[in-house]
């Protein structure tokens, strides 16, 4: 009782799984006009037509098999795109996938059909059509790499993709594992039930997953021939225990050849071998043997050496008569004809037996396109989802690259053109076009972009960027002058703003930025040369010298006058002390305009240095520290070492006299403050070095020739004199 309970517990859990794997059958009539129940079978067809297939059109075959699902057919195009059906998984599920094409037509027919068919990435076969009324099968049994995968037709070279239908099985959690399935789908190449009663194959509902056995009485051409002489055929009606792994239906196991001379041995051809092949052999004891009845065999296959050796004992073996054993052969290399032979040993009374067979070609998984280029894709699609380039299928580059894309042909394949100018987008440029590190030409005008230019510092590979007649904001990056082989950028017609890289105004760069009103050049007064700028910052040194030998000469002459007028002008200055006013404060940095120096709080002056913090040189005036005003003006400025008489005559000379004069070789003089025993001097701070770098600097700098010094110093003393 308690085994018999223990066999019905069992069984409720098989057939409560099985009715779950029902459910969950995909069956698609591919060109079927409507929804029906197959009455053979008691599943569920459901037609591509609108829904599931926007491509393609339905064909009516001309020669039909009688079954429903093979009564119309899906034609595509022809042309260099793919179409692709997308089925839903659960990752890391086992399915068996199985695709039918009956071509029914015969009338009028230049050439058969000849096409590619995938599963994803990866080739499944080359489907060539040489009997219009032959149903082709082809099966894989797969580990579901994600959610979803997709069964696309293309690239026919000969009449146009079609397929009849399309099916997919969710299978045992067990069943068909390996230790390959990360890298390998198992296609499969042969399922043979053999000592079949009729030609008929056996499926669901006799299989509860679906699998189609075939019959070893539906002969064609080099198939199953070679069949050896004293073979016949047995079968029985009591039930055959099949609960192995992979779970073969009892239906199969209850019919058998068996070579009654001691031998069986059967020919195939195994389609797209030699490969390395999954081998199953299914044994199943179905005649009930004498006390002195034995039955032992070996496997006889030049290419299986390592199994040759291995005896079958079916009954030993499986542990009793009507019990299933299922040996499996896990990697071998087998030929395009397959021939085999079980043949029975020396001390066995009967001949070998066999009740099917099953074999499945190792093919390799091809990547697909990096998940990191999908992302981005995906995410322009869904800006223009109506459209139909965005309802593309399948992978973007393999086995045909979407229209809209091109593709490099590394492994995996990465994105190198994204090619959507006026295609109605809307929204912003998905940030995570960051990621696509091998594109190289990005086409998006002509849309309605709306948004900043998001961060594309990693692609370093891009050439060509049209970003033109959108409606795009804020500055433009300043590294995008820094991409090392960008050749183009177009923006016109936008609303970017802010200041120009300066990159993009050298030539080197094909730039075009008309109509952005508020996008403009730099700032910055244009120097026709570098050393010129550098050598401004210098030459108030020269400057100095010659306005101090004149006054020295002046005071030899004039000693009283000369020095009673200092004192009137430091006191003047110091009377200047007092805080600005409000009027003076609003003028500010307009007075440089009109060249006058003008009077700068003492507290202004720190909060631009950051209380004197940078310091950037030394003269004999004093040190000079780094600042920037409040208006982002950069600065020299310059405090006076001490307070002595002549430091303090230098400092009004230098005030009084630098207000007046402008000249092309000397700093301009901004301001000045006189406060808490403080002198300071405030010049325009000048970013390419100061007179020494360029008098004594390194011998691979330009260095500046004494002609040019001497012209130098002569056009300031001379516009020294003038003022």
């Amino acid at each position: 009782m308690a085994l018999y309970s223990h066999f019905l517990v069992l069984y409720l859990f098989f057939v409560s799984s099985v009715i779950c794997q029902v459910t969950e059958f995909i069956s698609i009539d591919c060109g079927g006009t409507s929804n029906y129940t197959d009455p053979r079978t008691g599943l569920a067809w459901v037609s591509d037509n609108g829904t599931i297939m926007k491509y393609g059109k339905s064909s009516e075959a001309q020669v039909s098999n009688g079954n429903t699902q093979y009564q119309r057919r899906r034609d595509f195009p022809i042309d260099s795109n793919k179409y692709c059906y997308t089925l839903g998984t659960k990752e890391r599920r086992r399915y068996l996938v199985r695709a039918t094409f009956q071509y029914g037509s015969s009338e009028n027919e230049d050439a058969y059909p000849k096409f590619d068919l995938y599963l994803d990435t990866t080739k499944w076969s080359t489907m060539v059509v040489l009997d219009a009324s032959r149903v082709y099968v082809k099966e894989m049994i797969i580990r579901a790499p994600s959610s979803s995968i997709d069964v696309c037709v293309c690239c026919a070279t000969t009449g146009s993709p079609f397929i009849s239908t399309l099916e997919l099985r969710p299978l045992n959690l067990s069943m068909y594992a390996t230790d390959f399935e990360d890298n390998f789908f198992l296609e499969v190449a042969a399922r043979v039930n053999f000592g079949a009663l009729s030609k008929d194959a056996i499926r669901y509902p006799d299989d509860p997953y679906d699998r189609i056995w075939g019959s070893d009485l539906d002969k064609r051409q080099n198939y199953l021939v070679g069949v050896a002489p004293g073979t016949v055929r047995i079968n029985t009606s009591k039930c055959v225990d099949t609960r192995t792994r992979e779970y073969p239906p009892v239906k199969v196991m209850q019919t058998a050849v068996v070579g009654t001379e001691g031998i069986l041995s059967y020919r195939l051809n195994l389609e797209d071998f030699p490969a390395n092949a999954r081998a199953y052999a299914y044994f199943a004891e179905i005649e009930d043997l004498g006390a002195n009845e034995t039955r032992k065999f070996k496997l006889q296959q030049p290419n299986l050496s390592d199994y040759s050796n291995a005896v079958v004992n079916i009954a030993e073996n499986a542990n009793g008569s009507y019990t299933l054993y299922e040996p499996s052969y896990m990697n071998v290399s087998l030929d395009f004809v397959l021939s085999f032979s079980f043949v029975k040993t020396r001390d066995s009374t009967l001949g070998p037996l066999l009740n099917a067979i099953e074999i499945s070609k190792y093919l390799k998984i091809e990547p697909k396109t990096d998940s990191k280029d999908v992302t981005v894709l995906n995410a322009l699609r869904f800006l223009s989802a109506e459209s139909a380039w965005a309802n593309e299928q399948g992978d973007p580059c393999v086995p045909a690259h979407w229209e809209w894309v091109n593709c490099s042909s590394t492994t995996p394949p990465r994105i190198t053109k994204i090619a959507l100018s006026g295609k109605n987008l809307k929204g912003e440029i998905p940030p995570e076009i960051n990621n696509m590190e091998q594109l190289t030409e990005l086409w998006l005008d002509g849309n309605f972009l709306a948004g900043p230019i998001p961060g594309i510092s990693n692609l370093v590979n891009l050439k060509i960027v049209h970003l033109e007649n959108n409606k795009l904001n804020g500055p433009l990056p300043k590294y995008l002058g820094s991409l090392p082989k960008l050749q183009a950028l177009y923006i016109q017609n936008n609303s970017f703003s802010g200041e120009i890289p300066s990159e993009f105004l050298t030539g080197k760069v094909i730039f075009n930025y008309e109509h952005n009103p508020w996008l403009h050049k730099e700032a910055r007064k244009k120097m026709h040369s570098k050393l010129i700028v550098g050598i401004s910052i210098g030459i108030l040194a020269v400057l100095l010298v010659v306005v101090i030998g004149s006054l020295l000469f002046l005071r030899n002459l004039q000693r009283k006058t000369s020095h009673k007028k200092s004192e009137v002008q430091g006191n003047s200055l110091r009377a200047s002390t007092k805080p600005s006013t409000a009027y003076s404060v609003a003028r500010g940095w307009h007075m440089m305009d009109e060249g006058v120096s003008y009077y700068i709080p003492l507290p202004e002056l720190e909060e631009a240095t950051k209380n004197f913090s940078k310091k950037i040189g030394r003269g004999s005036f004093g040190t000079v520290y780094y600042g920037q005003m409040k208006d982002g003006k950069e600065v020299a400025v310059k405090i006076m070492a001490d307070s002595s008489t002549h430091l303090t005559q230098q400092f009004v000379t230098e005030v009084a006299l630098l207000s007046r004069i402008h000249h092309r070789n000397l700093v301009p003089l901004l301001g000045y403050c006189e406060e808490e025993h403080q002198r300071i001097l405030v010049y325009e701070y000048m970013h390419n070095g100061t007179l020494r770098d360029h008098i004594h600097g390194p011998v691979n700098q330009k260095r500046l020739d004494w002609v040019a010094r001497l012209q130098i110093a002569e056009d300031a003393a001379k516009d020294a004199c003038r003022t």
